[in-house]
């Protein structure tokens, strides 16, 4: 058995003190061994920088997974030399930086791969990531190597009809982007892990992490106010999924949803 770690799009340098912070417990209590954390709302909200980035993937985050954010603000090219494990979505045309999948060898029988996928529900019209998807299975062999997708969308429909298609196919897919997590996290028929969001670590006093106040005027003025940070009530969010290295298949995924003060730990995921 393997037990993965996801932590939900951290928000900000609060979110990401916290995750940091709770990180070690966390990994000590739940035997994790792997991490994954989603990284595009780091940077203000919006974006992930190299310093933050560094300080992520120096500091117990394995890897880092993204979104349509990751090319907000002052996007710096830069950022996908820093590391292979950084991603951003597969199924962004390849003119752009960077890549949407990162495999490593967990120990001397056992490969790793995490794969990055964006849906378009909503969200800007890139390449299906349902066509992506067949594209990767049909040029990238992952026989024999725990898979875990982030998948980050808009649309639950449309991550769920993802973790349906891919069902046997991948060790898990999670669902990132709405910042509110979830309560479907399950096991489907042939194997694969689900939930369609695992939440926000950052300040849930707000509006998906944006203070409140911005956030209202910005529905019922419909114009663009600036977007501003919120704080106060820190919160973890991620889950872990537990997969049985024999078949690759995930054997129990579970919730996490605290603050420090609420967070004691657990001995129930000892490996077997």
């Amino acid at each position: 058995m393997i037990n993965l770690l996801f932590i939900g799009d951290i928000v900000g340098d609060d979110g990401l003190d916290m995750a940091l912070d709770l990180l070690p417990r966390i990994k000590r209590d739940y035997l994790i061994d792997y991490v994954i954390a989603n990284g595009e709302n780091v940077r203000n909200g919006k974006g992930l920088t190299i310093q933050h980035a560094t300080r992520m993937l120096n500091n117990g985050i394995d890897i880092i997974t993204t979104g349509n954010h990751i090319w907000d603000g002052t996007f710096d090219p830069a950022l996908f030399d820093l590391s292979p494990k950084i991603l951003r979505p597969l199924n962004y045309p390849d003119i752009n930086p960077g890549k949407g999948y990162y495999t490593f060898t967990f120990d001397d029988n056992l490969n790793i791969t995490v794969i990055n996928i964006q849906g378009r529900s909503f969200m800007v019209p890139i390449d299906c990531p349902f066509a992506a998807m067949d594209h990767f299975f049909h040029t990238v062999s992952i026989k024999g190597s725990v898979t875990l997708i982030d998948m980050h969308a808009e649309s639950t429909a449309e991550k769920m009809a993802m973790g349906r298609y891919l069902d046997g196919k991948v060790s898990a897919l999670v669902g990132t982007h709405t910042h509110v997590q979830t309560a479907d996290e399950r096991v489907f028929p042939k194997g694969t892990g689900y939930i369609t969001d695992v939440g926000m670590t950052g300040p849930h006093n707000s509006v998906i992490g944006m203070e409140s106040e911005t956030a209202i005027k910005r529905f019922r003025h419909q114009t663009p106010f600036f977007y501003k940070l919120a704080e106060g009530d820190l919160r973890f969010n991620g889950v872990i999924i537990r997969i049985n290295t024999k078949n690759q298949t995930t054997s129990e995924i579970k919730r996490l949803n605290f603050n420090k003060t609420e967070y004691n730990g657990s001995r129930n995921h000892q490996r077997k």
